[in-house]
């Protein structure tokens, strides 16, 4: 039986490509440039969070050496102010325990012998109302103005001519001229303020302040003729 044309037999013809899964360039380009552009912001962040850490870290070393720095200006600042034979006191930690506590009895203070904060601030503001240098020192013109007799004693020296009138002078600034006197932090003794390593290169031993006087002259024009004045930077 011949085939009519209507029911000829149905034929499909082979599916063609997807056009939403066809590669499309655009959309490639977008997420190319998106991926860049993300990348891009991470080694950006990476690159913020890295100087952060150097700046943090150049901050806190700039911190320490300041600390250090003000340290080092510290100690340097109170060698500058001490006196005596390696650093101490000048005539402030050199004088007796004694004369202290007369002189905070005078300015109104705790007489404890010891010359803290507290007695340096009372003898500046007596400093300034009486016309005085003002540097917290209980110098021989303080004193005097307290009213605080310190005596000096005089003994012979045995230095050169003109030393002797020298030596006088730096054992009243030192210690009023008290071969007993021992400063405040313990570490200068006597009439000249030695402490113990100078005191020993000097000749001496034991403990300068528990030296007759007449040796602690002795060695004290020893360290002059050796050094000049250099070991009493604040009493020369």
């Amino acid at each position: 039986m011949p085939v009519r044309p209507n029911d000829a037999p149905l034929t499909h013809a082979p599916p063609g490509p997807d056009p939403a899964s066809a590669a499309d360039p655009a959309r490639d380009a977008e997420r190319e440039l998106a991926f860049r552009r993300s990348l891009r912001s991470s080694r950006a962040r990476r690159v913020t969070a890295a100087l952060r850490r150097r700046r943090t870290l150049r901050g806190r070393r700039t911190l320490l050496g300041a600390a250090a720095g003000l340290v080092v200006l510290s100690a340097g600042a109170f060698a500058a102010a001490g006196g005596g034979v390696g650093g101490a006191g000048s005539s402030t930690s050199g004088l007796s325990e004694r004369t202290v506590k007369a002189a905070q009895r005078a300015l109104g203070v705790t007489a404890d012998g010891v010359v803290g904060p507290q007695t340096r601030k009372a003898t500046r503001r007596f400093q300034r109302t009486n016309s005085l240098q003002v540097d917290g020192i209980l110098g021989p013109r303080t004193l005097k103005a307290l009213g605080v007799a310190v005596r000096v004693r005089s003994a012979p020296v045995a230095a050169a001519p003109g030393q002797a009138a020298i030596l006088q002078r730096i054992a009243q600034c030192e210690s009023g001229g008290d071969p007993t006197a021992i400063s405040a932090d313990g570490r200068y003794h006597g009439k000249y303020q030695f402490s113990r390593p100078t005191w020993r290169s000097v000749g001496g031993k034991g403990s300068p302040s528990a030296a007759p006087e007449a040796e602690q002259d002795r060695r004290a024009a020893t360290l002059l003729r050796r050094s000049g004045t250099a070991p009493w930077p604040n009493c020369a």
